[in-house]
């Protein structure tokens, strides 16, 4: 199938660019080591059941849901490459 100036697969390897990016944020998310007792943003508290269902756990809930707010800004590439938005 003829695609203009792209080669062979490109479309694919975009494709598995993104899904490995983003494999690649989640682990980067998970905790490692021993959790923390207190938040170390706020110092409250981490509840014992947060503690045990995630290892490695540094943030109270609270901040944790601040944190994702910030960074879920997503990828700073256009991936989808339409037309219409090039010439924006």
């Amino acid at each position: 199938m003829a695609v203009g100036w792209a080669k062979d697969g490109a479309v694919q390897e975009e494709i598995d660019a993104g899904v490995a990016d983003a494999v690649n944020r989640a682990r980067s998310r998970l905790g490692k080591g021993v959790s923390r007792t207190h938040c170390e943003m706020c110092e409250d508290p981490i509840p014992e059941a947060r503690r045990n269902a995630l290892p490695g756990v540094r943030l109270c809930i609270g901040c944790q849901s601040e944190l994702e707010k910030t960074e879920s800004g997503g990828s700073l590439y256009n991936r989808r490459g339409s037309k219409d938005s090039q010439l924006k």
